[in-house]
């Protein structure tokens, strides 16, 4: 029997793996909160599936996403990084991925963790939604505007609410699975 998917996966094996182990699970954990926030800020303008393939060449760039080695990126490290055909290389992106993991930082000192900061917002549970149809989610919502904005405030770059609402998608914030997709009821 073929497990039915949301449709935005079918057909790309590297999709469907992605929608099927990582895609909607909520995810408490901050290095991987950061790991989604930087992918999901190089994907602004893009396609998520460019971002996919590039995945393990941005582990491999940006230290695996270690947040506190990115904090202390000087200059000579995003020469290097903006010289690397294996991400995407914007200087605008790359120098708000320093900027964003200091911030991430002072984060975790006022709040604990990262995880507390963000999931407050959904009071530590997934909102679950109920679409037939992926196309009829939204891009984003007046949640994510806030959520945005607040990051904005903080000093976060690249993190618009179109950004943060594919990060709550990513990281299992909000349950966007469509109705009739295997997961819905799994995450």
């Amino acid at each position: 029997m073929t497990k039915h998917r949301c449709g935005w996966c079918v057909g790309d094996p590297l999709y469907e793996a992605y929608h099927d182990q990582e895609w909607g699970v909520p995810v408490y954990d901050d290095d991987t909160l950061f790991e989604f926030l930087i992918l999901e800020t190089f994907q602004a303008g893009l396609s998520w599936i460019t971002v996919l393939l590039k995945r393990e060449n941005f582990r491999k760039a940006f230290d695996n996403f270690d947040y506190k080695k990115i904090a202390n990126y000087k200059q000579d490290k995003i020469e290097t990084l903006l010289q690397d055909k294996g991400i995407i290389r914007n200087k605008l992106k790359v120098n708000a991925t320093v900027t964003n993991a200091k911030a991430f930082m002072k984060i975790q000192d006022e709040f604990g963790s990262f995880s507390k900061y963000i999931w407050d917002f959904v009071d530590g549970k997934p909102i679950k939604n109920s679409f037939k149809d992926y196309k009829k989610a939204p891009a984003n919502t007046p949640l994510s505007d806030a959520i945005s904005k607040d990051l904005k405030k903080r000093g976060f770059k690249f993190v618009g609410t179109t950004v943060i609402y594919a990060h709550m998608q990513a990281t299992g914030m909000v349950n966007d699975h469509e109705v009739s997709c295997f997961r819905y009821n799994e995450v």
